[in-house]
């Protein structure tokens, strides 16, 4: 029996859960106030202070560390990578400090696995798996229309893998053998293309592109975004939350709470109404566009995320796309569990570590 920690660093806390097996024997959400977070100047400087909180919460559990075989961390924003599980090494480290492709919470995932493994023991190992950076996206979809704005493939990698595999194996096959368009609809949402184990094409969901989701704003009309930065009203920083954190539901409702907004819906607030029909009409656009990238032949179409725990939304969703393929829904994410089977697989020897 394999023993893993999983570690996923978030803006405000971090969650570790302990795997035996494919099975969850603890977890926790260790909560950061601000105030705790603020002295620091970059995320990246946090990791010893996050590290000792995890160790102080798995000895208050009794969890004896020297009995892992592997902690797996959440991979955070590095240079374009394929699927898979990778071992943590200097360059990773040296990538993630610098934060060439940004500075995000996931980025100290990497830090903390290493530290806790490296206290263990030459015979625990430190991965990342399925980073957002995740990019397996053909040629032909990188090319915008103007060589200036490249294409990038950032998207919730880890669930849109993890479910793929779980839909997979339902059906008989392996992800390898499907071809599916897989939708997560989050506080963020990607749409991928999946053809026979790779994301070929998917929508940038923190870039600007895509549906519209309870606070990004997706895809917006180009003349009118330059027009407005330049306007004299705005800063950059102003202009990116309007697009990122600002946008989607809680530019035109005042929410991020989907509920909310659902609740608003049945009761038949007009406002609330157009809304919610015009978030599910970008995504079915969206979904019906990643048919393109697989010639049509599709096996699949799953809902993730979220917001695919709300019955009404993936009902009208699912009536304006069901057409193209069976529509299946998979609520929610559950990305320590998916942290934990990559992890097992590498130590089963069912799947080879990659280096970075």
């Amino acid at each position: 029996m394999y023993k893993i920690l999983v570690i996923n660093p978030g803006s405000t806390s971090t969650k570790i859960a302990l795997f035996e097996d494919d099975k969850n024997v603890f977890s926790k959400n260790l909560q950061h106030c601000s105030e705790e977070l603020k002295r620091f100047k970059k995320i990246t400087e946090q990791y010893e202070f996050r590290k000792e909180i995890i160790l102080k919460a798995l000895h208050e559990a009794g969890i004896a560390i020297n009995s892992l075989h592997a902690v797996v961390g959440r991979g955070g924003m590095l240079r374009p990578i394929p699927s898979g599980v990778y071992e943590i090494n200097e360059l990773m480290k040296k990538d993630l400090s610098e934060c060439r492709r940004g500075e995000h919470a996931s980025n100290l995932g990497a830090f903390i696995a290493e530290d806790v493994a490296k206290s263990v023991g030459k015979n625990c190992h430190a991965f990342i798996s399925d980073p957002v950076v995740v990019d397996e996206m053909q040629d032909i979809a990188r090319v915008s229309g103007h060589p200036a704005f490249k294409r990038f493939s950032v998207f919730h990698a880890l669930n849109q893998k993890a479910i793929a595999k779980i839909h997979a194996k339902k059906c008989g096959k392996t992800y390898e053998e499907m071809n599916l368009i897989i939708a997560h609809l989050g506080g963020g949402i990607s749409i991928g293309a999946h053809y026979k184990g790779r994301v070929i094409d998917v929508n940038d969901a923190v870039g600007g592109e895509g549906p519209f989701s309870p606070e990004r704003a997706g895809s917006v009309p180009c003349l009118a975004l330059a027009e407005l930065c330049f306007s004299g009203n705005y800063s950059l920083e102003q202009v990116k939350k309007m697009l990122v954190g600002g946008g989607g539901l809680i530019a035109h409702l005042g929410t991020n709470q989907f509920k909310e907004v659902e609740t608003l819906v049945l009761q038949g607030e007009p406002k609330a109404t157009l809304i919610h029909q015009a978030m599910v009409y970008n995504c079915a656009k969206y979904i019906g566009a990643m048919a393109i990238p697989l010639h049509g032949k599709i096996d699949g179409i799953l809902l993730t995320g979220g917001i695919a725990y709300n019955p009404y939304f993936v009902k009208l969703l699912s009536e304006m796309v069901e057409w193209l393929a069976p529509v299946t829904a998979y609520p929610g994410e559950d990305e320590m569990a998916a942290l934990a089977a990559n992890g097992l697989a590498v130590l089963r020897g069912e799947m080879e570590v990659k280096v970075y």
